[in-house]
This record gives structure tokens, sequence and C-alpha cells, in this order.
């Protein structure tokens, strides 16, 4: 039979409802942060001419969903495989949820403007021009990739703080909640490499401007990373 409500530990339950508090807010914010995403098109359509308008930004509003969707997701994972209630896990995860909602404005920007230009105008027909000589693009993408990295970052400290914290979780589990520290270290510092070659690349030369862009292409490599670093961790377990 199941526990009783009068059975189960008074701190065991706190801890529940400390747990499904934490889940319903990140969730909720995330689910805030992709309703800015539509807001920010504008209005609701008056017209067929501004429906087939806003239609020409789907594709990007699905770029930026289902990027905040595995930021979203990460989450997810890790308080489904962790299940920490404490101070640290507390402040990362609101600290995520800080800078996801700062995130979604540049985001938005970066795949409005790159389907913009890919389709010359086709697609994302609303999305603001950054002038070249200036810089505009460059400081989209110093303000793109500092977000990209502080979100990446803190899932990356929330995973290595849970597996370093979390007594509950056998030396596998830990291994596997490291492996994804791992990963979101390493997608943090590709933010990081975008912003950095965003800033030392001249802004005056027209191939430049989306190199910093092209940095994230590295996320490719996620996989062989993943595949060595398990290795590493396989051997330390063989007896």
């Amino acid at each position: 039979m199941p526990d009783s409500p009068t059975s189960v530990p008074t701190e065991a339950r706190h801890e529940r409802a400390e747990s499904t508090r934490l889940d319903n807010f990140v969730d909720g914010a995330f689910a805030f942060a992709i309703t800015l995403l539509i807001i920010s098109g504008g209005g609701l359509p008056r017209s067929v001419e501004e429906l087939e308008q806003a239609l020409r930004g789907v594709p990007a509003f699905a770029a930026c969903f289902a990027q905040l969707a595995w930021f979203w997701h990460s989450h997810v994972s890790w308080r489904d495989n962790v299940r920490l209630t404490d101070r640290p896990s507390l402040l990362l995860s609101l600290l995520l949820v800080f800078f996801a909602l700062i995130f979604v404005f540049p985001l938005h920007l970066v795949y409005s403007g790159a389907f913009n230009g890919l389709s010359h105008g086709v697609l994302s027909p609303g999305v603001a021009t950054f002038g070249k000589d200036q810089g505009g693009v460059a400081a989209l993408f110093v303000c793109y990739g500092l977000s990209y990295a502080c979100m990446a970052g803190t899932l990356g400290v929330l995973h290595w703080h849970g597996a370093r914290a979390a007594d509950r979780l056998t030396r596998r589990e830990a291994d596997s909640v490291r492996v994804s520290g791992v990963i979101w270290t390493y997608v943090a510092s590709i933010g990081l490499l975008s912003v950095l070659l965003a800033l030392a690349l001249p802004v005056d030369v027209n191939w430049v401007e989306g190199v910093p862009g092209l940095a994230y292409f590295l996320l490719a490599l996620i996989g062989p990373i993943v595949y060595f670093y398990r290795k590493r961790l396989a051997k330390r377990l063989s007896p």
C-alpha cells in the first residue's frame, strides 16, 4: 500500500513540495520566454497580408523554440536524475531562469536575422537590420554569446553540483550526471569563443561578420567528446 500522508516524514513532504514549486516555476518561466518570442513579432494579424507576413517568421520561431527547449529539457533531466532541493540548486535554477529571460531577445534577433539574410528577405521580413560599419552584427553576437554561455554554464555547474551533492545517486548515475556537466561546460565555452571572435575580428570586412556564428558548428563535436569521456569513466569503474 502507498504511504498515507501522515506516514510520510515531515522533512520528506517539505522537500517534495519545494521540488514541485521549483519545477513549476522553472517550467512557467521557460513558457513565458517562448511567449515573448511570439509577442516580439507583433500583434495578431488582421488581414491575409499580415498573416502571410507573420508566417514568414515561423522558421526563425521554430529555431528559437528548439534552442530554448534544449536548455529547458536539460534542467528537466537534471531534476529527474538528481532531485536536489538544497540552496545551491535553488539559486542555480533561479539563475538559469534569469538568464533565459535575457537570452530570449538576442536569440530572436540572431535567428530572425539569419533566416532573413539566407532567404534574401523572404523570411522574417520584419527583422531589424544592423549597420555593418558600426559593428552592429558583432555587438549582437556578443550579446547572444554571453547570454548563451551564461545559460550553458549555469546548467554545467548545476550538473557538477548534483553529481557531488546527491548522496542518493549510485556511482554510475553520478558519472552520467557528470557527463552532462561536461557537455554543458563545452557548450558554454563555444559561446565564449563566439564572443571573443566577435570582439577580435574587424567589423569593416563583409565576409567576417558571420564568423562568430560559425563557432556554434563546433557543437557537432559533442558526440566525440562524450564518447571519450565515457571511455575514461569506464576505465575508472573497471576492476
